[in-house]
């Protein structure tokens, strides 16, 4: 843990001195999925639209935004900035507008396919249009918040998409809340949809998991008031054999606690795109 302390530091020393770079992409998305359109922020490294750098493709990570945010919560408060962020580690950044949706196919909402979206029309999309690596191995998907939820409960059912997959004080299981945040506009009332609502969420999908299926990192801090399901979650993956790392420190749920963990979570990335 201290050498990768080092290393994270060593990032933000040296991402602060980078050149100043571009504020990404902002793209428009159309699908049959959702309604409208969604507008989602692309941040490629700094140098990508160099003609000496033409051949060269790039690992992608999926950052995922929490409840009552949108597409432009990573490139707003990210420190350092995304956009250096990606030119210190050589990746493109995709951060989607998630829509209180929890990145569910949405029970209620023809027009709230979220998962969907994501997985049939939006990785093609970024694959078409960007000079990825696309593949598993070189593509990561990562959250806060509800974004957790939605990164983790993604990569869990797709691992034929993610390799990798995070979350930094996710939403894994909102059981205990069946009244906020938006959850049943997804998935209907809790009473009277129980058996919906207990397959739904990240801790229902760690019996279907294998070991060596999915690069996985969480984190949660101690006054965070998930930190609890984080626990249980990790608790849920060593009972089944599942590695991963799994990181408690203090910090509550605010955006000065996620831009610290965001950091380990890249350098973890990074070294499973080298593999």
């Amino acid at each position: 843990m201290k050498k990768l302390f080092s290393i994270v530091i060593t990032c933000i020393a040296s991402v602060s001195a980078a050149l100043a770079a571009h504020q990404g992409d902002t793209i428009t998305v159309a699908s049959k999925y959702i309604d409208p359109a969604m507008k989602v922020v692309v941040v490629t490294p700094e140098g990508y639209n160099d003609p000496a750098n033409a051949d060269r493709h790039y690992p992608v990570v999926y950052l995922l935004h929490g409840y009552s945010d949108n597409y432009t919560c990573w490139p707003d408060r990210t420190q350092p900035a995304l956009d250096s962020l990606a030119t210190h580690w050589n990746m493109i950044f995709v951060c989607p507008d998630g829509r209180n949706s929890w990145y569910f196919d949405s029970k209620l909402n023809p027009k709230m396919q979220m998962e969907s979206f994501i997985t049939r029309d939006l990785v093609p999309h970024i694959d078409n249009n960007y000079r990825t690596i696309a593949d598993p191995a070189h593509r990561a998907i990562t959250g806060l918040s509800m974004g957790g939820h939605g990164a983790l409960w993604r990569a869990m059912r797709h691992s034929d998409i993610w390799g990798n997959a995070g979350a930094t004080s996710g939403g894994v299981d909102f059981l205990p809340w069946p009244n906020n945040w938006n959850i049943p506009d997804a998935l209907g009332k809790y009473d009277d949809n129980k058996d919906l609502w207990e397959h739904s969420t990240v801790m229902s999908l760690v019996p279907t998991l294998k070991p060596g299926q999915l690069n996985i990192i969480f984190d949660c801090g101690v006054d965070d008031f998930f930190h609890q399901v984080n626990a249980n979650l990790h608790n849920a993956l060593v009972e089944a054999k599942i590695p991963h790392d799994y990181i408690s420190r203090p910090g509550s749920h605010t955006h000065e606690y996620w831009r610290n963990a965001i950091l380990f979570q890249l350098q973890y990335f990074n070294e499973q795109f080298k593999k």
